[in-house]
């Protein structure tokens, strides 16, 4: 019998829990470490929606990348979305583990992902956030062609930049809110930055400093882990059913 205990071992083996943020909370969030897993969801983020998905498709556990419960929660009630999700699990007797700023750091983690998706090259961890964030090479281009690079692999809806007026040619990439390591992006070389929730300042700092900086979105850019996470538990548990959500998508728009 595989058990919550068992996949969190594992995964824990994927993103060692030292590798985490002092404030992030990862691990089990929620649930029982003896319960038996039969069927896994997969999703990004563990919101009301993704509860009830995994509630809809009888799945025992679900995996995600952000945290069910990530800052102190004064009440459980329905008067608030992310309390029903924890809710709406526990009445269905569903765990949840999240693996975060561990898997932000660790070697094959979203950042390695996302430098694979871009097409990145000579990988190597940069030092902010813990070795977090990566920088590799690209075939020299554009910043128009390098955009449209990126708007395909990680199929956003449209892209927020700044122009460094260079071509791209040393890209650093950060999966979700980066966009403070700008200085070490600028101290490695790197004359393209892709992250996301990039505050205004930032981008006219970017420009000065002659880099071109490219908020993706945070979904978008933390994505790409969850079905490479996915095929890795079942590859370990080949008697375990894992599902990627079809249900998770980002709520913000172009209009």
């Amino acid at each position: 019998m595989i058990t919550v205990q068992n996949i969190l071992e594992f995964i824990e083996t994927l993103a060692p829990r030292e590798l985490k943020m002092d404030w992030d909370n990862v691990g089990l969030n929620c649930g029982s470490r003896n319960a038996p897993v039969t069927k896994i969801l997969v999703a990004l983020d563990p919101f009301e929606h993704v509860c009830q998905e995994a509630v809809d498709i009888g799945a025992d556990l679900v995996v995600t990348h952000h945290p069910l419960i990530f800052r102190a929660i004064p009440m459980v009630t329905d008067d608030a979305a992310i309390t029903r999700g924890i809710m709406n699990l526990c009445r269905h007797g569903i765990s949840h583990i999240c693996a975060h700023t561990n898997l932000d750091c660790a070697d094959g983690g979203v950042n390695d992902v996302l430098a694979q998706t871009l097409g990145l090259q000579n990988v190597e961890k940069l030092g902010a956030y813990g070795g977090m964030m990566r920088c590799g090479e690209v075939e020299e281009q554009s910043v128009d062609a390098f955009l449209a690079h990126v708007k395909e692999k990680l199929n956003c809806p449209g892209l927020r930049y700044c122009d460094g007026g260079k071509p791209v040619r040393k890209v650093t990439v950060g999966g979700g809110s980066c966009s403070d390591g700008l200085m070490d992006v600028i101290q490695a070389g790197c004359d393209t930055f892709v992250t996301a929730d990039v505050k205004y300042n930032c981008f006219w700092d970017a420009q000065e400093q002659g880099v071109t900086l490219i908020d993706a979105g945070h979904f978008y850019t933390e994505n790409p882990v969850c079905s490479v996470l996915a095929d890795k538990i079942a590859a370990a548990f080949p008697e375990v059913t894992v599902v990627l959500s079809q249900k998770h998508a980002d709520c913000m728009k172009f209009y």
